[in-house]
């Protein structure tokens, strides 16, 4: 007889009910210099209803519900960049947890993982901050990046 799955509909409402807002406001903390460089931000929850599990029936439909589920995240929109001499963009940045069977990855995309946990692992403050901190480092990279391509 097989195990189980972890991930379950408690689960994946525990993260995006849970840790994704806690992350969050990690996040938005470390954003305090680079808000108001932008005209507007959004940081916001994200559930990936599309990408179905491998191992489900046909006409299964991807929901929290049936607990299938195979990401959420946070996504930031930076938007209207407003520097005198620089020209106007917008960034967009994604924070995923990819949820496999008895465990999550969490990183900037589906390659990258930054952090490993089993779905009943607490999150301790050094994690949030740890992981919130790579997050902005990369943001950052990327903003600096988009000005030193205007300015090259």
């Amino acid at each position: 007889m097989e195990a189980q799955p972890v991930r379950d509909k408690q689960s994946i409402q525990h993260l995006y009910n849970t840790i994704l807002p806690e992350l969050a406001k990690h996040i938005h903390q470390n954003l305090s210099a680079v808000i108001p460089l932008f005209h507007d931000f959004h940081l916001e929850r994200i559930i990936d209803t599309w990408t179905k599990d491998p191992d489900a029936s046909y006409g299964t439909e991807v929901s929290v519900e049936n607990g299938n589920v195979q990401q959420v995240g946070l996504r930031l929109r930076l938007e209207g960049f407003e520097r005198p001499g620089a020209d106007n963009f917008d960034i967009s940045k994604d924070l995923l947890f990819k949820l496999e069977r008895g465990s999550y990855t969490v990183g900037p995309d589906k390659h990258n993982i930054w952090l490993e946990k089993e779905y009943l692992q607490r999150w301790e403050k050094p994690e949030y901050q740890e992981v919130a901190g790579k997050w902005i480092e990369e943001l950052i990279d990327a903003i600096t990046q988009r000005l030193e391509n205007f300015t090259g």
